[in-house]
């Protein structure tokens, strides 16, 4: 890995995310496919809420882990052994999503007690002593959350969703009630790391439609119906990695040391919410339009599909603007037109719907690049 901040050598030899950070990454998106298998369990504003109450807890949590190796590389044989015992915690909180408002509670709260005990303790081993005082104050906070979370899981009902909802609150808040001046970021393994999560969660999305499929009979136009579910995942893909990463590394690597952690929370934590966010909705949708592929859509899936793709396009356009890359107005565009769609799976087919999401973002892709262009 590259040396910390202030340099920013180009031509190292040592990679900027480590093979082990990767492995926990890999272990990190199974929470993504165990909340979209929450979600088409429960369909409903009910299962949406608790999906977006888990998912707010957990994404926090992987955050703290990637600003954790990016102060702390895992190269001692005592920061991967305990990296893979985070790792562990994430494999029982993934374990227990569909049933973290059941009987799964409970579990859920240990495994998240643990990830937030071993993220703690593996930033105090920061050579840094400003890193060292920022996580003391911190790191509190979290430890209050885990415990919520772990209460909850002895409790039922409302009092369950509310004491969920104050973990995360209290989690997203966090950062205006200690001074974030004193993390130093290296941009290049940030924004690769989250780049990869990315690329990661969209893999899943297409590896829910082939789990959604099983052994169903595939006539012609099931097939077109997945292809066309790659095909959109692809120009999702298209829309970050043409060249957002790179903007947005040079973007964090040129702003000021004091104000980096900020743009780095802000960029990859709040608006990185939206973007993920809209990946398990989009994996919901796909996994119930390929199997409807030529009836009209129901409600939930027609909804999942168009609401993940806007949700989505809304996320990138935040974090364009944060990075001060242009233009957004596009994506914007392409986020309205996306929930329109919502009428044609409807009245149409899912198909159909797809297609029309397809041609949307391809469209905005080539508008976007045209714009650009003239810029």
């Amino acid at each position: 890995m590259k040396a910390a901040i202030p340099s920013y050598s180009a031509d190292s030899a040592e990679p900027r995310v480590s093979t082990l950070e990767l492995f926990f990454d890999l272990v990190f998106v199974f929470t993504i496919t165990q909340l979209t298998s929450l979600l088409l369990r429960d369909p409903t504003l009910g299962g949406l809420l608790q999906m977006l109450l888990l998912f707010g807890n957990v994404w926090w949590m992987y955050g703290g882990y990637a600003w954790l190796t990016n102060a702390v590389p895992p190269r001692e044989l005592g920061v991967r052994l305990l990296l893979l015992l985070g790792m562990g915690g994430f494999l029982v909180i993934a374990l227990a999503i569909p049933t973290a408002f059941g009987s799964g509670g409970v579990a859920f709260g240990i495994g998240y007690l643990v990830v937030t005990l071993v993220h703690t303790g593996l930033f105090l081993r920061s050579s840094r002593q400003s890193i060292v005082s920022a996580v003391s104050r911190l790191g509190p906070f979290n430890l209050i959350t885990a415990v919520l979370l772990l209460v909850a899981g002895f409790t039922t009902g409302w009092l369950r969703v509310l004491l969920f909802a104050l973990g995360g609150v209290l989690h997203w808040i966090t950062p205006y009630l200690i001074p974030q001046s004193s993390f130093r970021i290296r941009a290049g393994h940030f924004v690769e790391r989250h780049g990869l999560i990315l690329l990661i969660a969209l893999g899943e999305s297409v590896v829910a439609v082939g789990i959604g499929l099983g052994p169903i009979e595939l006539p012609a136009g099931r097939i077109v119906a997945a292809l066309l579910a790659l095909a959109l995942t692809a120009a999702l893909w298209w829309l970050y990695f043409n060249g957002d990463e790179e903007r947005a590394e040079a973007a964090l690597a040129g702003t000021p040391l004091e104000r980096a952690p900020w743009l780095a929370l802000n960029a990859f934590g709040y608006a990185f919410v939206p973007i993920l966010g809209g990946i398990v909705l989009v994996a919901a949708g796909l996994k119930l339009a390929v199997v409807i592929y030529n009836e009209p859509s129901t409600t939930p899936a027609a909804v999942f599909l168009a609401g993940g793709v806007a949700v989505y396009l809304v996320g990138l356009a935040i974090f364009r603007w944060l990075v001060h890359v242009q233009p957004v107005t596009v994506r914007l565009s392409m986020a309205a037109l996306a929930v329109v769609t919502i009428l044609v799976g409807l009245r149409l087919s899912a198909t159909a719907q797809l297609a029309a999401l397809v041609l949307i973002l391809v469209g905005g892709n080539i508008a976007e690049q045209l714009v650009s262009r003239r810029r």
